[in-house]
């Protein structure tokens, strides 16, 4: 069996695991557009979380090149150990991200179908103006979402990068080379944190909508 093969039907079973998923929840009275306002505020505590991190990590590397005197093994462990909370938080946030796309598709599909269903013109015209502001707010906030995503990757690689010049030159020169590279770091930290906060924002306006 070749892997586009294997991995086309592990698509299916997993798009048949959420649609009993999603429907087990209906049936429990708990409605996709439920699921989705729980996803959403997810990824929101995902990026909050993440966010701190980042802080964190750029924190402990502050002080590794700013403090003299200092233990290089001990520092090196200690940075390493943010790096890799660093990386789990942005695979949390990756995680919670798709989680999100997977509900909005059943959402919109059944909003869709259900539209059809309408025989009074005025409601069904309503449902589709609600529908049709609700996917343009969802795909501004999808937008936010990812591109928030997207700015944790080169600040991982930056900390990576640190973390493996620091592990393999432990002494004075070592930290005058990361110092060099502070205003890198700082930079690369100070834009995800603007594309998270943005990203937090445009949740909190569509979980707003989305309740309203």
């Amino acid at each position: 069996m070749s892997r586009w093969v294997f991995s086309s039907m592990l698509v299916v079973a997993l798009a048949g695991c959420q649609s009993v998923y999603y429907g087990a929840m209906e049936k429990a009275g708990v409605h996709k557009r439920d699921i989705m306002i729980d996803r959403v505020e997810s990824v929101q505590e995902a990026q909050t979380d993440a966010k701190e991190q980042f802080e964190s990590a750029l924190e402990q590397y502050q002080s590794i090149v700013t403090i003299e005197n200092q233990d290089l093994v001990e520092r090196y462990e200690e940075l390493n150990d943010e790096y890799e909370d660093s990386k789990a938080a942005a695979e949390a946030v990756s995680e919670r991200i798709n989680s999100v796309e997977d509900v909005s598709e059943a959402l919109f599909d059944e909003w869709e179908d259900e539209i059809d269903l309408y025989s009074n013109a005025n409601l069904k015209r309503q449902s589709e103006a609600k529908l049709s502001q609700t996917k343009k707010q969802y795909e501004k906030l999808i937008k936010a979402m990812r591109s928030a995503e997207a700015r944790m990757d080169p600040v991982l690689q930056v900390f990576q990068d640190q973390v493996l010049f620091l592990k393999h030159n432990l002494n004075a020169r070592a930290i005058d080379s990361l110092q060099g590279e502070l205003g890198n770091v700082n930079t690369e930290v100070a834009q995800l944190i603007r594309e998270m906060e943005k990203s937090i924002a445009e949740s909190e306006a569509f979980i707003s909508s989305l309740k309203n």
